[in-house]
């Protein structure tokens, strides 16, 4: 394994040693592996891959001369340009980029009995979150690639094992791998940027998944959830992605409770907050709000009525209840926001009253319910 004086030694066993320093996270398999990955190079299903490798490719804004160097030639070249930078050979290689700062990789590693699953995952979803079915940022015609809307954002995972896997079994790691990464997401409620659904991903996501070749021990041939070894994955994927999120992004469970984080995917941000409030309330009030304005915006019950407006939205859009019943069910928690942000529970039907007129767009509803709420906090 290439180091230097500065490597970290991240984690060692019988089949793998991984090494963290400068942009880069190397995992050297110590003996033969079977790594299925979705590198350029030696990427698929191999048997020759001797190391997983992470790096971060590029700042995540306005780096322009970086992305010539890795588009301007092709994919392989960029992958051959990366191993000459850590001495190793590109076809034994499977490789992984990113905008992440390898300083931010978490490693979690679970055990049950004499299995052991390590995942070390790096994740930035701030510029491309993605749901499954959105709009696609690119298309891949007859004559080459063509860019159809810009972002940047990914989720890299390397899962490895400890003991031989079957083909079949492997495979069905990374769908167990890829469920667990889309959990950490809908804990933190984290939105796509392409529609009003919560994430499963990002646009340009990739994964090693490595498990040794040890023809005396029995390979294993499940990795479902309702397996033991499944529910290892789960839990160190699900775990590893959520910490990876709070170095990169910063988020972590209480953050979800801004109102922009739980209401932005519909259309709800602070610059039609503050666009808006200024017409719904007294100067005097409206000065005090922005003054305060993480009172208001963080405001605990706040954000539990909002989340349950989300829900109402959700289930109008997915056919789960009857668009005829929006209005009256968005009115219901907009009551609860105006309630719960003036501190006055028990003026709740009459915050109710005072929404009573028809708003055709629910977040003008949220916005006249937080001012409701505000100005009648203190009187």
């Amino acid at each position: 394994m290439p180091t230097n004086d500065a490597s970290e030694s991240l984690y060692r066993s019988e089949t793998a040693a991984i090494s963290r320093f400068g942009r880069f996270v190397v995992a050297e398999l110590l003996g033969p592996h079977r790594v299925l990955s979705t590198s350029s190079v030696a990427g698929g299903q191999t048997e020759s891959a001797r190391y997983l490798v992470n790096h971060q490719s590029c700042e995540g804004k306005a780096h322009i001369a970086r992305h010539g160097v890795i588009t301007e030639h092709g994919a392989d070249h960029y992958h051959r340009v990366v191993c000459s930078e850590i001495n190793l050979e590109p076809d034994e290689v499977a490789l992984m980029g990113t905008a992440a700062n390898m300083n931010y990789a978490v490693l979690r590693s679970e055990q049950f009995e004499d299995l052991a699953v390590v995942a070390v995952v790096t994740a930035g979803v701030q510029g491309n979150a993605a749901r499954a079915g959105d709009p696609a940022v690119w298309h891949e015609g007859e004559h080459g690639w063509s860019k159809l809307n810009p972002h940047n954002g990914t989720i890299n995972t390397m899962l490895l094992f400890n003991w031989p896997l079957t083909p079949a079994a492997q495979a069905r790691a990374v769908v167990t791998m890829t469920e667990a990464k889309t959990v950490a997401l809908l804990e933190l409620a984290t939105p796509s940027l392409y529609s009003e659904g919560l994430a499963t991903g990002t646009g340009t996501d990739q994964f090693c998944v490595a498990a040794p070749l040890d023809p005396s021990r029995k390979a294993k041939e499940a990795t479902s959830p309702h397996v033991k070894l499944g529910e290892l994955i789960g839990i160190a994927v699900r775990d590893a992605t959520k910490e990876a999120l709070r170095w990169q992004n910063g988020l972590e469970p209480s953050y979800g409770r801004g109102l922009f984080h739980a209401l932005g995917r519909f259309g709800l941000s602070e610059s039609r907050a503050y666009e808006t409030l200024p017409r719904l309330l007294s100067e005097a009030d409206y000065q005090l709000l922005k003054d305060n304005d993480k009172s208001v915006f963080f405001e605990p019950g706040v954000a539990a009525a909002a989340y349950a407006f989300a829900a109402v939205l959700d289930r109008i859009r997915y056919g789960t209840l009857p668009a005829g019943l929006a209005q009256e069910s968005l009115r219901h928690q907009a009551a609860s926001m105006a309630a719960a942000l003036s501190a006055k529970p028990e003026s709740w039907h009459l915050f109710w009253s005072e929404l009573q007129a028809a708003e055709a767009d629910p977040i003008d509803l949220v916005l006249r319910a937080i001012a409701l709420g505000w100005k009648s906090k203190w009187t």
